[in-house]
């Protein structure tokens, strides 16, 4: 499948992860459009590092591995999201992944297959066939678990993970206006995307053990911070999607 008429950008939000995110940024600029051949032509064309506040070396790390930095002092995963997307020169397909290096980055091939074959969504899910020992830890499992099912029962889609890596149309993610600044940013894509109707998939990725401590499952002031992003946006979607139901027509 030829990707060179699609304009692929991938966002990197990042929070000290000088250990990681030179790998990162060099494993998804090396992706070429037919892995395992001598295809010369890159797959990506444009990488951002959203710098997120960092104390290390992260962003000059990123900018010597090959990519576009960019700055978001206000802490947040959304932000620095909201920041990058901010960044993009109008390409095709948008590709989100974390900086530390949890995921195959020749994986994003996957993704972006489900794209050119009609999806305005792709979800990398995070199966237990494919996932490291201890790449998650049980708070993530049970939380991802929780949330997923949530989202099931109230709006019957076929959603079984919230993993950050993802990819999707630049149209679809215009469509979609993101605002959360915190943990609640993936969820509201998703529900969004059911909310409007749009082709979300999802295929299976694997997940692998995160280079350094997470800031989020890693410390308790993140696991609270997380559910309550990502449960009170569940919870806020479905209330002004209620609202709108029940405002009464001018007819």
């Amino acid at each position: 499948m030829a990707y060179h008429r699609k304009k692929i950008a991938v966002v990197i939000p990042a929070f000290n992860e000088a250990d990681s995110i030179a790998k990162v940024v060099r494993d998804v600029l090396a992706l070429r459009e037919f892995p395992g051949t001598n295809q010369l032509e890159p797959l990506i064309d444009d990488v951002i590092v959203c710098d997120n506040g960092s104390t290390d070396d992260t962003a000059s790390l990123a900018w010597e591995a090959g990519a576009r930095v960019v700055y978001e002092a206000n802490a947040g995963y959304g932000a620095a999201c909201l920041t990058a997307i901010g960044a993009l020169k109008n390409p095709d397909i948008v590709v989100f992944v974390d900086g530390d290096r949890s995921v195959l980055a020749n994986e994003t091939i996957q993704l972006l297959e489900q794209i050119c074959l009609g999806a305005d969504l792709v979800i990398g899910a995070r199966v237990s066939a494919k996932r490291e020992k201890y790449a998650l830890t049980p708070q993530q499992w049970f939380g991802n678990v929780l949330a997923s099912a949530l989202i099931r029962m109230i709006w019957h889609a076929p959603v079984t993970d919230l993993g950050p890596f993802r990819a999707i149309r630049f149209s679809a993610l215009r469509k979609l206006h993101m605002s959360d600044p915190t943990y609640g940013w993936t969820t509201e894509m998703q529900v969004k995307a059911i909310q409007l109707g749009m082709d979300m998939r999802e295929v299976p990725v694997s997940t692998l053990r995160r280079i350094g401590q997470s800031k989020i499952s890693g410390t308790l002031k993140g696991t609270i911070g997380a559910a309550i992003g990502i449960f009170g946006m569940i919870f806020r979607l479905y209330n002004e999607e209620k609202a709108s139901q029940d405002i009464p027509s001018n007819h």
